[in-house]
Formats: C-alpha cells, structure tokens, sequence
C-alpha cells in the first residue's frame, strides 16, 4: 500500500502533465490552423479585389450585364472572405471601410451609361483606396496572427512553469512520504532487530510486541511463541538438571562413604594393590562430585543473571574486596595483586559483578607463576567501562581461544601442581557481563593472558 500510494501519487502528477502538454499541443495545432486560414483569407481578399476591379472597370467600358452579374457574384464572395476575416479578429473599422469602398463602386456601376468614363475613372480611384485597404488588412492579419503567436507562447510558458511546480512539488510529497513510510515500516523491524538480539542473548523476560503493518505483526507474534518457547525449554533444562544433580548426589554420596570405609580398613586390612584401587575411587568420585557441583554453579548462574537487582556501585571498592576475600590464596603463591583506575560508579548487580570479578581473579591467581604480578586495570573509555586483568601466566594456547567461555571447557595448558579446573568460571563471567549489556573477552596481549569485562556506561 505504502508503493501503491507513492506510484498513484507520481502517475497521478505523470497523466496531469500529459493532460496538460496534450492541451497545449492542440492549441499549437489550432492557432497555426487559424494563422493559416487568416493569412489565406487576406490574399484571397487582395486576388478577389484585383477580380472586382477588373469586372467593374470591363462593365462600365463596354455596358456589359455578364460583367456587371460577375461582378457581383465576386463581391458576394470578398464580403463572405470579409465576414470571415472580421469574425477571426480583423479590426471592424477596416471591414467597415472595405465594404463602403465597395459599395460606393457598385452605385458607380449603377450610374448612366454617358457617364461610363467619368464613372470608371473614379472606380480606379476607388480601387486604390481598396488596394491601400488591403495592405492594412494584410498588416492587421499579421499582427494578429503575432500577438495570437506570442499569447499562445506565454501560455506554454506559464503551463511550464505550473507543471514545472506541480511535479516538483509532487517529487517533494512522495519523498517525504517515502521517508515517513519508511521511518514507519523502519520503526518494527528495527524492535524486531531488538527483540531477536535479545532473544540471542538470552533475555527472556519481556514480552516481544511489535506494531505496524500485518505481516510485521505476525513475524512479533512469531517472536514472542519462540521467546515463550526458550522460557519453556529453559525451564525444563533447569528442572532436569536439578533433578540429575539430586539423583546423582545421593549415590554419590554412598559412593564416597564406601570409599572412605573401604580405605579406613572397617570391612578388613587392604593390601598394597587395594590401596591402590581404593584411592582411584576415591579421587574419581571427589572429580565426580566437583563436576557436579560445577554443573549446580553454572545452572544457578545462568539463571541468575536474567534476575540483576542493579544498584549504584563503586567498582573500584568492589574489586578491593575481592582481591581481599582471596588474599589468603594469592599470598599462598608469593603473587602481588595490583588495582588501578577509580573511583568509578555504575549502576551494576553487585554481587553478581563481584562474583564476576572474583572468578576473573581465581582463574588468574591459578594460572600465575609463583612470585609473579596480576594487574586489575579500571577505565572509562568512549562511554564504555572496562575492566581488565593481566597475570603473566602461560597464556592461552591458540586452539583454545574461540573456546575459553565455553561451559566445562578446559584449555591444554593446565597447572601442574594443581587440581584440574571445573571450566565453568569464565562461563559465569561471561553470562553476568552480557546481563549487564557488556561482554567479557579474552584479548590479545602477547605470550601472556588478559581478560576484560566491558560495560555500557549507562548500565
């Protein structure tokens, strides 16, 4: 409807221009008619002037009636030519003066025939003054036929310059109804855009409504099934994996008990290849019970970064306390933790963004070399607040940077001396960045690693 309205509006501008073009060619057409017809009709007066004269002159010489019948049949005709040329504009004053010319011959070819030469002396005299007639006759026609020329030429000028405006104007209208159009079809699809990046980044807490013409609806409709959809199946994922979680923690659990009788010797003294077995068991069901426990984390987290309760923070307080609540492991490895940049406030979760932090900071104190440096970096840039930490451990191998966010994934680079880690911390960083409106990357900063947390200064 939108094009439709558009293409009737230009068509519409399109025939009247042609309507109008077609009305100035038909009275281009009938002004050269009239021109031609006017200019036929003062020669066919000068040749038919010629005829009278000669018929008059003729009949008062030799006493004719043929001549003299003649004669009037050719003044019927210059009277009908006159009449014609008086009706298409000749100036009335000069028919009038015609006719009386002629008339005055015609009582001359009335007179006795004594006075034939008298007579027919002043018919040429007569005469003369017809011919003068007839060139001012002519001058009018000409003049009439240039002022006709030149009105008709103002004409097209002033048609120009009116269809020049209306299609200028009509251009204007249909551009700016263009543009309202689609700044109105532009307005759904852009919080459909909206509704689908949140829908990608797993916001699935406000209903998708998008206005506007019926098949946009329809898609916003589309939208909002699958965004209930996404809450139903995320629903059902929690409930199985608490169910899971519960039904394997219960055996686990006897499982352990069993273990830890079965190394205590209750059910009997072990020999050296039993210990041996019981101690495998032993540590695959504490790596079972971390796996589990990790799977539980990340739930939980997941479904709590959909629920921020947001409050004005100061992020540098923040990250002090939690490099205080971890002092204790860092000082374990001979680590200094270095904070830079603030005081900064933000509309954050605090918890959540400590949380954040925290993970950020034990993935770091893990990975560090004995004795080395960590640097939490804090700045505002381009609107955008970020936070960066440095350690100077082995760094990421390059076959596990697309992956290190991933949930469970576990990179090839590991602490010998340490515990193989669960892989769902940066998972967690990650899903509280991106419920902030930010994002957490890993970024490129030689042999070592660095993470940043970035935010939107109007979180």
């Amino acid at each position: 409807m939108a094009f439709l309205s558009i293409g009737a509006l230009l068509g519409a501008s399109s025939l009247q221009a042609l309507a109008t073009l077609e009305q100035l060619m038909a009275q281009s057409r009938t002004g050269a008619t009239e021109a031609i017809t006017l200019a036929a009709a003062a020669q066919n007066l000068g040749s038919r002037s010629q005829a009278l004269e000669r018929a008059a002159r003729q009949s008062l010489i030799l006493g004719d009636a043929q001549l003299r019948r003649r004669f009037e049949e050719t003044r019927q005709d210059a009277q009908s030519t006159l009449q014609s040329l008086r009706q298409r504009g000749l100036p009335p004053q000069l028919a009038e003066q015609w006719s009386d010319q002629l008339a005055q011959v015609a009582v001359l070819l009335q007179g006795p025939a004594a006075q034939s030469l008298d007579s027919e002396r002043a018919v040429a005299a007569l005469f003369l003054d017809i011919d003068a007639l007839n060139t001012a006759i002519a001058q009018a026609v000409q003049e009439l036929n240039t002022r006709r020329s030149s009105e008709l030429m103002e004409q097209v000028e002033a048609s120009r310059r009116a269809v020049t405006r209306r299609v200028v104007g009509t251009i204007a209208l249909a551009a700016v109804l263009a543009l309202a159009l689609g700044v109105w079809l532009a307005r759904p699809f852009k919080r459909l855009e909206r509704a689908i990046r949140r829908l990608g980044e797993n916001e699935l807490s406000r209903s998708v409504e998008v206005a506007g013409p019926v098949d946009v609806r329809r898609l916003g409709q589309q939208l909002e099934w699958l965004r209930v959809r996404l809450l139903e199946l995320e629903a059902d994922k929690a409930r199985f994996l608490r169910h899971v979680s519960h039904e394997l923690k219960t055996p686990l659990a006897s499982l352990r008990e069993g273990v830890a009788l079965l190394q205590e010797g209750v059910t009997g003294e072990l020999g050296e290849s039993q210990r041996e077995v019981v101690e495998i068991l032993r540590q695959n069901t504490l790596a079972l019970q971390g796996e589990i426990e990790a799977l539980l984390r990340f739930n939980a987290a997941a479904f709590e970064a959909r629920q921020l309760r947001r409050t004005p923070s100061e992020l540098a307080a923040l990250i002090q306390e939690q490099v205080q609540a971890q002092r204790l492991q860092w000082q374990a490895k001979g680590l200094q933790v270095q904070v830079q940049g603030g005081p900064l406030r933000l509309t954050v979760d605090a918890e959540k963004m400590g949380s954040a932090v925290a993970n950020l900071l034990s993935n770091a104190i893990r990975f560090s070399p004995r004795g080395g440096t960590i640097h939490i970096v804090l700045s505002r840039v381009h609107g955008r607040v970020r936070i960066d930490l440095h350690d100077e451990g082995p760094g990421v191998h390059d076959n596990d940077r697309p992956h290190v966010f991933e949930p469970f994934y576990r990179g090839q680079r590991q602490p010998q001396d340490m515990a193989r880690g669960t892989g769902v911390g940066l998972s967690i960083v990650r899903e509280y960045a991106i419920a902030h409106g930010g994002n957490a990357t890993l970024l490129d900063t030689g042999p070592h690693t660095a993470f940043r947390i970035e935010l939107s200064d109007d979180s």
